[in-house]
């Protein structure tokens, strides 16, 4: 069983800072590319940042300087730095990646339940 957990989410005001970590835990083989993802009420989910294994990054323009995705393979986590924060920022945060399993030995995709973040003007 793999699972994906966020948290470090929260209420914050407008050019403010979060920094919601994600862990992967059970049986892991291997952690391959991590990302987040966000969904805003009444809106489809977006992809917000990836990063490789080899620690490649992309981001959606609309957060590219602001935010700051990052990874941490010992421990199977990945962080997302989120800076002036913005009310269109509002939306519930979602963790993803591809992992390969001890169970599967394949690579099968994931997702976390998900970590509000709200952003007050």
């Amino acid at each position: 069983q793999v699972q994906l957990v966020e948290s470090g989410g929260g209420l914050v005001q407008a050019g403010g800072s979060l920094r919601p970590p994600c862990a992967a835990s059970g049986s892991i083989f291997k952690l391959h590319a991590m990302g987040w993802y966000r969904q805003a009420p009444g809106k489809q989910r977006e992809g917000v940042a990836t990063i490789t294994t080899g620690c490649v990054t992309h981001y959606a323009d609309s957060v590219k300087g602001r935010f700051a995705i990052s990874r941490d393979n010992p421990n199977n986590m990945v962080y997302l730095q989120m800076n002036s924060l913005k009310p269109e920022d509002t939306a519930v945060y979602y963790c993803n990646a591809d992992i390969v399993s001890w169970t599967t030995g394949r690579a099968s995709n994931y997702w976390g339940q998900g970590t509000q973040v709200t952003v007050s003007s």
